[in-house]
């Protein structure tokens, strides 16, 4: 779960993004609880937006990141720097002589990160 500013916006990135689409939705009188997803994973993702909330939220020192799978990294990261979502470069991570991830960053518009994977033996 993540709480976002603006709801719509939200929407529109990770449909934009990572293809998730609304799943459900339940609006209550100070809050929605919007659930996205798509048909290839079980993967959910919470956005919750507080109604009356117009600054931004601080993500402290205790937040990670979203991490992500892709088939193909290079094309993932072609399609997001032509939507102008900024991606950071591709970087490649070895362990031991062996390589164990290719990855890249870009973040939502509520500024948290997103790390797509190359899928390998690992990330799945």
């Amino acid at each position: 779960m993540i709480r976002v500013r603006d709801l719509e916006t939200s929407i529109a990135f990770y449909q934009a993004a990572l293809g998730l689409e609304i799943k459900e939705q339940f609006i209550f009188d100070e809050f929605t609880l919007t659930y996205l997803g798509n048909q290839t994973t079980d993967f959910e993702l919470e956005l919750t937006y507080n109604h009356d909330t117009d600054n931004d939220y601080s993500h402290g020192s205790g937040y990670g990141h979203i991490a992500v799978s892709v088939e193909d990294i290079e094309e993932s990261f072609h399609g997001l720097t032509l939507l102008d979502m900024k991606p950071t470069n591709i970087k490649h991570l070895n362990h031991k002589n062996t390589h164990l991830a290719s990855f890249f960053f870009i973040q939502d518009p509520d500024g948290y990160k997103i790390e797509f994977l190359q899928r390998s033996k690992r990330y799945r």
